[in-house]
């Protein structure tokens, strides 16, 4: 076979091309950069030609003048994910909006539901065997030309050629247009203070060797950016971007753990810069494949460790997640998140996390709310959701009863809505009548104190306490034997309360603070150590005291942990710690000498008094 005679005998002008175009069909157009904008444009110049087309695709970045007011007679655009150049007329009611996962909609075409007559896609010239790239985009494209009646290719050498499968061949093209249009990209978007944020907290979260997928934007951007101190890390993912190009390039990312690909970058669309595209180009070790191969959840959960980074416009306070509207307003798409979240709830060690900023317009409103907007969909469901973040921390939610989930997300809401979502959910009974508004609402947490740590054999979590860790409190003060009781409150103490355990936790970061322990060799967190300080404003001195369960003791928790709160005091200007010991507490006396505190005895208290002044060190 001549390749090149074959391909010339397919050439022909847009016009042309688009002449093989009847009125009342469906016509698929490219994906996102990958657009063919010769061919849309030369669609819109025939539009007098033509009756009632349908215009179906995902998000594309270029040209949609089909969506015009002037071209309501010949083309109705259906939205598979909403762009901001169809947005308009989605809300405007002269384009039309399909709600469904990515994973399904290539069987949606290719069962016949919504066929697709013509596909115009955007390709690399053919190679010596007649093969044409698809190049930055498989997506949904391959079920377009596969059940297309009519596949018009436009050829641009610009085009990167990509592996997977990426390709068709001329004989399943049945013409072709020329050009050299420079492909479109999509800027690089800078994170912010708050996404900053945000990916701190996530990329926490995030573990050697673990198998990333995150989409484009301010938040994932800035995960990534923070990853830089993680190894082996794995790509499995519906968008691959700009920001991931570093990591690849100094070493984190090897995807050498992973169990589908292990070796390769796996991904069904790429959006970014030319720098983005010379990088995928005859780069085998990126892959594409279709989105129902790429999102659909068994394959993503056939992967160990799978963190997938989605985000949300709202999250009311039972967990439901919405993504795709602003009540009825139809703004973005249900895309891959579903997908993704599932898959990585799936597999062994998976994180699903949606992550977004506390509010929106400028911190006028609240993206957690006590009830969506009326109108607004459910995406993720309340029995999906696991991780929410945002820049005031992380909400696990998954397996958390309705009050258990509404306080973790009232304590990572932003500070100046927290009693209107306290208020409501009292009104509804989610929680108990005399739930507090916490301090904790005035103070940022300090994420810095946050270290996960191996104490012997036990994989421990060291963080500060928050608001929400009243029942986890209470349950380690039952886990405690009589003499540790004793030691810790100078009385045969028999209950804590929910509500002393929870004046405990709301602790204010300033003049109250507690730091604990997590053993983390399970899914949940069980608190295995716990040191606090109170503030005496009088004296500057704070009283301290510390407490490690009896199974986890002789490990250097203790230590560890008072040295943390003694760091984190002298940086608040308090002047000293201070404590009371009985005589029986042999290891607490040895610690607090050993931390350089003066220990004297108090005959008429029958205890002795610790001592530490920061600034006589």
């Amino acid at each position: 076979m001549d390749i090149q005679k074959l391909y010339k005998s397919k050439v022909v002008t847009p016009k042309k091309a688009i002449k093989n175009i009847k009125s009342g069909r469906r016509v698929f157009v490219g994906t996102g950069c990958s657009e063919p904008q010769l061919l849309v444009k030369a669609l819109c110049d025939e539009a007098e030609n033509l009756d009632d087309i349908e215009i179906v695709h995902l998000l594309t970045l270029g040209i949609a003048d089909y969506v015009n007011n002037n071209f309501m007679e010949n083309f109705r655009h259906n939205a598979f994910f909403i762009g901001p150049n169809v947005r308009k007329a989605v809300s405007e009611g002269r384009a039309d909006y399909t709600p469904i996962f990515l994973s399904e909609i290539p069987f949606l075409i290719t069962s016949g539901q919504r066929p697709v007559d013509v596909a115009l896609l955007q390709l690399s010239p053919p190679d010596k065997h007649g093969y044409c790239s698809m190049g930055m985009n498989v997506d949904i494209q391959k079920a377009a030309y596969q059940k297309a009646e009519i596949v018009i290719a436009e050829i641009n050498p610009k085009v990167p050629r990509t592996f997977g499968d990426s390709v068709i061949h001329l004989n399943d093209i049945h013409c072709c247009v020329e050009s050299d249009f420079p492909l479109l990209e999509l800027p690089i978007e800078q994170p912010d203070e708050i996404a900053e944020r945000i990916g701190g907290f996530i990329a926490r979260l995030i573990e050697n060797g673990s198998c990333l997928q995150a989409g484009i934007g301010a938040i994932p951007a800035a995960v990534l950016r923070a990853l830089t101190d993680k190894r082996d890390l794995g790509v499995h993912t519906e968008m691959f971007t700009d920001d991931m190009l570093a990591l690849l390039e100094n070493g984190n990312i090897t995807n050498k753990h992973k169990n589908v690909h292990p070796g390769k970058t796996l991904t069904s669309f790429v959006m970014g810069t030319q720098k983005l595209f010379n990088y995928i180009d005859d780069n085998p070790s990126v892959v594409f494949y279709p989105s129902d191969y790429v999102n659909d959840p068994r394959i993503i959960a056939r992967n160990d460790n799978v963190v997938a980074i989605n985000s949300a416009l709202q999250v009311d306070l039972t967990g439901q997640v919405c993504a795709d509207s602003m009540g009825y307003k139809f703004y973005s798409g249900i895309g891959g998140q579903v997908d993704f979240i599932r898959g990585a709830a799936l597999s062994k060690g998976g994180k699903p996390i949606i992550a977004f900023p506390s509010t929106a317009k400028q911190g006028t409103i609240s993206r957690i709310v006590a009830s969506l907007d009326e109108g607004a969909g459910v995406v993720t469901s309340r029995g999906d959701v696991h991780y929410i973040v945002t820049e005031y921390g992380v909400a696990y939610l998954h397996g958390k009863t309705i009050r258990e989930r509404a306080l973790a997300l009232i304590n990572i809401a932003h500070p100046d809505f927290r009693q209107d979502l306290l208020n409501f959910v009292k009104k509804k009974h989610y929680v108990y009548e005399d739930e507090k508004v916490w301090q904790q609402a005035s103070n940022p947490y300090p994420v810095e104190l946050e270290a996960r740590l191996h104490f012997g054999e036990v994989k421990s979590l060291v963080r500060p306490l928050r608001a929400t860790d009243e029942r986890a409190l209470q349950e380690f003060f039952y886990s405690h034997g009589a003499e540790t009781i004793y030691y810790r409150h100078f009385t045969s103490k028999k209950k804590m309360s929910r509500q002393e355990a929870a004046e405990l936790c709301c602790v204010d970061y300033g003049t109250n603070m507690a730091i604990a322990a997590f053993d983390k060799r399970e899914k949940g967190e069980k608190i295995i150590a716990v040191a606090r300080y109170t503030l005496n404003p009088v004296k500057n001195m704070a009283e301290t005291a510390v407490v490690v369960h009896e199974k986890f003791r002789r490990k250097g928790i203790a230590q560890y942990l008072l040295t943390k709160l003694q760091d984190y005091a002298k940086s608040k200007g308090i002047a000293g710690f201070y404590s009371e010991i009985i005589p029986e507490n042999v290891p607490m006396l040895e610690l607090r000498k050993k931390l350089n505190s003066h220990v004297r005895w108090i005959p008429d208290e029958g205890v002795y008094a610790s001592e530490i002044f920061f600034n006589a060190e």
